[in-house]
Order: structure tokens, then sequence, then C-alpha cells
């Protein structure tokens, strides 16, 4: 069945919106610019368009803007592809997931705004947003038939790779959840070596944002170590299942360079443009991540 053009671009706006909404989120985090409209939401400084344009109020402003047309996109590209593709059985789910996480993101972000949040619940904006946006490429993999392409329906995945696959997928959220706080609780340089705390000593972290820098440094470590070993598996046992094979190939590849843009923004003394590779890393495996999940979900046994 050939699906409407026009709904397979929105996919693709859906889908590179929410990279944007992502990264501008990260942005805004990354140069304390989250109060540049003041305690005022949705409009800014007291004005739906602020006319006093300083760097704070630009990162801040555009970020929701964008937030705001990519919202549009995603309740059209839902609603539109629940009757076009609702057939498949998890167009329905993923349509939900989308729309729902995004307008978390924004109520949390607005609650920030308004009246504040702590720490650890701002550190969950990134991670929601994370969802949406793995939804929303996933649906867009459905429009594009993607799934078809690799004959899905004929992998044959055996149950230890099933169990590492949505084992490490929910581990990732671990991770960018720890990651989230350490920015949030401005624990960055709280280690100012890499990849130990202070390298050459290896005694336990001394307080507490030592402790949230060194935990995030391990959970990404394990979760380095954790692909690789998918990877090794993958390529002894699924040559012949090449999204399979090359999937876990690109997963491996993607977390290396997240840890090494980690590293680099520590020893950079937080470069913004890595930090933004880093960001950017992570929300490339997630999702990536979440389409092995729906892959070993089709496969046979």
């Amino acid at each position: 069945m050939r699906y409407n053009k026009y709904l397979k671009w929105f996919g693709v706006a859906s889908t590179i919106g929410m990279l944007l909404i992502l990264l501008g989120g990260a942005l805004v985090t990354k140069t304390d610019s989250g109060m540049g409209c003041g305690r005022h939401w949705p409009g800014c400084n007291g004005q739906l368009i602020p006319d006093e344009i300083t760097a704070e109020v630009l990162i801040e402003f555009s970020h929701r803007l964008v937030t705001g047309a990519v919202g549009i996109l995603i309740v059209v590209l839902s609603v539109w592809s629940w009757k076009a593709i609702g057939h498949i059985r998890e167009t329905k789910l993923l349509s939900f997931l989308a729309l729902f996480f995004l307008i978390l993101q924004a109520l949390i972000g607005a609650a920030q705004v308004l009246w504040g949040q702590g720490d650890f619940i701002l550190a969950l904006h990134f991670g929601i947003s994370l969802i949406s946006f793995a939804a929303v490429f996933l649906l867009t993999l459905l429009i594009f038939e993607v799934d078809k392409k690799f004959d899905a329906d004929k992998l044959k995945i055996g149950k230890t790779l099933k169990f590492h696959t949505i084992g490490v997928t929910i581990y990732s959220f671990i991770v960018v959840y720890s990651g989230a706080l350490v920015r949030h609780t401005e624990s960055e340089l709280s280690c100012t070596d890499w990849p130990m705390c202070k390298n050459g000593d290896f005694s336990l972290p001394g307080n507490f944002w030592e402790w949230v820098q060194m935990s995030h440094r391990t959970a990404a470590a394990l979760i380095f170590i954790w692909l690789g070993i998918i990877a090794i598996h993958a390529i002894r046992h699924y040559k012949n299942q090449r999204v399979i094979y090359w999937g876990w190939i690109i997963a491996f590849s993607l977390v290396t360079l997240q840890v090494l843009a980690g590293g680099a923004v520590i020893i950079s003394r937080l470069n913004l443009y890595l930090a933004l590779a880093h960001s950017l890393f992570v929300t490339l495996l997630f999702g990536l991540l979440t389409y092995m999940v729906l892959l070993i979900s089709r496969s046979k046994q």
C-alpha cells in the first residue's frame, strides 16, 4: 500500500522538529537561559512577543516557538497516521505516546518557569522529550515501511539478544537521566579530570556533586561495555540478518561517540558544541535502540 507522500513529509518534519526540541532544550540548560523570559509562560517577560531581545531571551523564546510549531506537526501526524496506517499494530500506541510525552515535557517546562522545580524533577525533562522523539521516529519509519524493507516479520532473533535489547534500552534511559541530573545540579566540572574524577586518585567521591558526576560516568561506562558485548554477539551470530548486524554495530559506534564527546566536554571545560554533540549522540542512540525493540517484537523465535 502506498501512503500519501505528504504524510511522509509530516513524519520527516516532525522527527527533525523533535531533534530541534531536544537540542534546543539542551542549549537552554547549558547556556542558563531558562529564565530568559522571566516567570512568564507562554508569553515572554509579560509580552506575547518580547521587544527587548537578549541572548537568553532569544534562546528561550526560540525554544518555545519551535516546541509549539512541532507540537502542531505532531498532532497532525498522530491523527493522520491513526487514520491512514492504524491497521499496523504499533501505530496507535506510538501516536498516543508521541503526543502525550510532548505535552508532558511542555508542561514540566512551563511549571519550571512559573513555579520552579527541583533538580531531580527537571532531569526528567530531557528523558520525557526523548520518549516523544522515539515515538515520532518509529512512527515515521512505519510510514516509510522501513520494517517491510528489512523483512522484520521474517527475522529470527534468539532469547538472549531479545533480553539484552530490552534491558539495554531501559538502562539507556537511566544513563540519560543521570546525565540530565549532572546538568541540572551543575555538577559538570565537579570532577575536573577524565575518566576518573581526579586522575591518579582512586578514592571515593568526596561530595554530592562528585557523586552525581561519577555515577553518570560509571553508568555510561557500563552501557558502553554492554553495547560492545551485544555488538560482538550480533557480529558472530547475525551476519545473515543485516538489519540486526549493522544495527548493533551502529549502536556501538554511537555510544562510543557519546562517551568520547562526554570526555571532551570535561577536557574542554564545557565547550558548548561538544555538549550539544553529546546530547545528539544519545538521542540518536535511544532512537536506534527503540527501533531494535520494535524489530524483536516482530521477529520469530
